[in-house]
């Protein structure tokens, strides 16, 4: 089976690559990490304009899908550039909502899925599994709790709390909120979100692994030992052609998912793509030396979205898991 983008999906990437190089996002990751918003919302509008959340949300409520294969193709070019915010977490929002009104729930996806779709509203969700802390909820205009058979708006969050990724900011939720669902109807809309928060998340590791791959490619061009590129000395060849071909097997996993979305491929998807950019981020660390720890080197916001995104929706022994069941 041949898991090639047509020319439609490959103009899609191509012109998300296009703004997100001029939005400098390294830039705006900082101003994420550092609290301030407005970079971070703006390009947030220019995401939300180029149609990526739409991917998930029904004609019904001004999207286009769902279109999975599209999804991971908008993914893997945010990854690459190390877009900060709940992308991840707005997906799956609007896949729970869209998928709850599927089932005749349709009152919370009329009221916030076309503000989602469009980029007005910046969503969040909380889980259960999903460990104790959501995702921006400072920044976030609705968070969206799942627990005990009920989904709720989250009235509020406690205080912030430190991540290994300064652009995550994660903090707990207050108790309570306003009742949104419950009901059978919303176990089947979480497994539909959750897949499909996977396999956005390992579309986005699979980019994170592209852009630590390039950036240590054009560094071993560069920097010289002993006279000569330390690239063309064959250890070095070695470590990034194993690091190239984990990035390589993980893209038709990637795809495959996408057709499929079935629990067990998005698993695979998101374990294989995970370890690809935790692989790729210690080749990076190594190769670069010292250097690499940096605050100052833009290397260090790639570095360190690809050591959480590993355990973001899906710890790798979690997916191996799921892989096993089938």
């Amino acid at each position: 089976m041949r898991f090639l983008l047509d020319v439609e999906q490959l103009d899609f990437a191509r012109s998300l690559d296009a703004m997100l190089t001029a939005a400098d996002t390294p830039s705006v990751v900082r101003a994420w990490g550092a609290g301030e918003a407005g970079p971070g919302r703006a390009l947030w509008s220019r995401i939300a304009e180029a149609g990526v959340f739409a991917l998930v949300a029904p004609d019904t409520y001004d999207g286009v899908g769902p279109l999975p294969v599209e999804l991971a193709v908008a993914f893997v070019e945010l990854g690459r550039h190390a877009a900060p915010g709940p992308l991840v977490e707005t997906v799956a929002a609007a896949a729970l909502l869209a998928r709850l009104a599927e089932l005749g729930e349709d009152g919370p996806a009329k009221r916030l899925l076309p503000s989602i779709v469009s980029g007005a509203c910046v969503a969040s969700v909380l889980f259960p599994q999903g460990g104790p802390y959501a995702l921006d909820a400072d920044t976030a205009d609705a968070v969206l709790a799942v627990d005990g058979g009920e989904l709720r708006l989250a009235p509020g969050h406690g205080p912030l709390q430190p991540s290994l990724d300064p652009a995550r900011r994660l903090a707990r939720l207050a108790p309570g909120g306003e009742l949104l669902a419950a009901g059978s109807g919303l176990t089947a809309a979480l497994a539909h979100a959750t897949a499909l928060a996977r396999l956005a998340a390992a579309a986005q590791c699979l980019g994170v692994a592209e852009a630590l791959l390039h950036r240590t490619v054009a560094y071993v061009k560069q920097r010289t030992q002993f006279g000569a590129p330390i690239g063309s000395f064959q250890v070095v060849k070695h470590r990034l052609a194993d690091t190239l071909v984990a990035v390589e097997f993980a893209r038709p996993l990637l795809y495959g998912a996408a057709l499929s979305l079935a629990p067990r491929d998005v698993a695979a998807a998101k374990v294989t793509a995970s370890e690809a950019a935790y692989d790729a981020a210690r080749t990076a660390l190594q190769l670069h030396g010292a250097v690499g720890y940096t605050d100052e080197l833009d290397l260090s916001l790639w570095l360190r979205k690809a050591r959480v995104l590993r355990g973001a929706w899906g710890a790798p022994g979690e997916c191996r898991a799921a892989v096993l069941a089938g």
